[in-house]
């Protein structure tokens, strides 16, 4: 037997705080899950492990997810609280990494309040030294939808529903053909396509008045047809988007941001079907291109897709994307595992994401490993901007997308290397938190956070309207 299966498992932290949350006693929950009230007590304060038959039993009397349940946890993650104590205020206490995996296990909701401080304290300290305001209306956004782990369960039915009824309705007929005949029939909505004169900076805009949706020619196919398949999710399924919305509580200022995200998350599950797209991800080992060939799709719009691959009887590789630019901006950073991304500063300049931009179109891979001896497998392309699919060529963003080693024998990409003895390359989360490098002397790549509504709309959307 593995050393894995044999790895006893002390979580009587978040035991304790799961059963705080469900507002049980010691004596309910031990009646609940056909122990003694003693026996649950020692498992609490980490006297006893917890079984396999115990964890079972925990998923199916209050529905946990035994993934979420018996991983880092909450907030407080060991990359995350890693991360806060390698800042300069903390020089000298060198806490050993086993005192954070006891702490985040021992006594989570305190590790939670920990990090949230600490990052209190650094969006003070950014603001008191000029630099812009760390929690903008984008930043909530982001965390919100890390929080979900990108996955919309909700949205993945209704866009399966959906996709067969354009089907049936018009079959054999591609995407946008079906999707423009339904906005027509069932909404009164016309589509038209216009010369660039005449939109301007605007690739895409909807005309509630006139009842129209105006798409710019210089949307390639893959990006109409997302355009079209946005415009769609919102006729259909306001109030669906609206119930997510109200649920999730978003400042004033970040909720239209929030409302496009959504939009974006339901259209991407039209167009791409939970479990078409699933299957097809799994026969092919994650081949992107025929993803791409199948659904119409773009690559960044297929990458982002297969990040939201959670649905419990249907899981896929769990992975985590990013998007940068060539100054080092970074404008997307999803994850549907546990990848330690930065949230003060940017990616680690030896990732081959950013070297992505010497080689355009080109698909490079490169194995990683993370501070916390964490190993990643990486791919990485570039592809176009907003609005360049047909008259422009340079290629100005990059895309990195990447899961865990022990995922990678799943992917096609990673076929005919040896994934036991892999070449390595040592990056940090932000390279002014990662010492153990040549390059921490660098200034982290900085993020822009000056942009205008609209371009926040942009930048956080999971599915931009034009993409490579």
């Amino acid at each position: 037997m593995s050393g894995g299966a044999d790895r006893k498992l002390f979580l009587g932290g978040r035991l304790k705080r799961l059963r705080r949350q469900l507002a049980l006693t010691q004596t309910a929950m031990a009646a609940d899950l056909g122990v003694s009230p003693s026996y649950l007590n020692h498992i609490e304060r980490n006297q006893r492990p917890l079984s396999a038959q115990l964890l079972l039993r925990l998923a199916e009397t209050y529905d946990v997810d035994l993934r979420d349940f018996t991983a880092a946890g909450g907030d407080a993650t060991e990359a995350a609280v890693g991360e806060a104590l390698t800042d300069p205020v903390f020089q000298g206490l060198a806490v050993p990494r086993h005192e954070v995996i006891q702490a985040i296990q021992d006594q989570p909701a305190l590790s939670d309040a920990f990090l949230r401080l600490y990052r209190a304290f650094a969006d003070r300290r950014a603001r008191d030294s000029g630099a812009p305001d760390p929690d903008s209306p984008a930043d909530w956004v982001r965390e919100y939808l890390q929080a979900r782990k990108n996955h919309f369960s909700e949205f993945d039915l209704l866009g399966e529903t959906l996709a067969e009824a354009l089907e049936s309705e018009t079959p054999g007929e591609p995407f946008e053909a079906r999707a423009r005949a339904r906005l027509t029939t069932r909404h009164g909505l016309s589509v038209r396509t216009l010369p660039a004169e005449v939109m301007v900076e605007w690739t895409r805009r909807f005309d509630p008045h006139r009842r129209r949706l105006l798409l710019s020619e210089t949307l390639g196919p893959a990006s109409r047809a997302f355009a079209v398949a946005y415009q769609l999710a919102a006729a259909e399924h306001a109030a669906e988007i609206e119930t997510v919305i109200t649920a999730a509580a978003p400042p004033e200022a970040a909720r239209a941001l929030l409302k496009v995200a959504l939009t974006n998350a339901l259209a991407a599950a039209v167009l791409m079907p939970y479990g078409a797209f699933h299957a097809l991800a799994e026969e092919s080992g994650y081949d992107l291109p025929r993803l791409q060939a199948r659904f119409g799709v773009s690559f960044e719009q297929a990458a982002h897709r297969l990040t939201t691959l959670s649905r419990p009887t249907a899981r896929g590789v769990p992975f985590f994307l990013m998007r940068v630019d060539q100054a080092g901006n970074v404008s997307k950073r999803f994850a549907a595992g546990a990848f330690p991304f930065s949230r003060f500063g940017g990616a680690c300049p030896r990732w081959r994401l950013h070297s992505a931009f010497r080689t355009p179109g080109r698909v490079v891979t490169q194995i990683v490993e993370t501070p916390d001896g964490g190993r990643w497998f990486t791919l990485a392309r570039t592809v176009d901007r907003q609005g360049r699919d047909a008259f422009t060529e340079g290629q100005d963003l990059a895309v990195g997308l990447g899961c865990e080693i022990s995922h990678a024998h799943r992917l096609i990409q990673a076929r005919g290397l040896d994934l036991s003895n892999p070449e390595v390359t040592p990056i940090g989360p932000a390279c002014r938190l990662c010492p153990r490098h040549p390059c921490a002397e660098r200034a982290a790549p900085p993020i822009d956070r000056s942009l205008a509504v609209d371009d926040w709309a942009k930048s956080i959307s999971p599915y931009p309207f034009a993409t490579g």
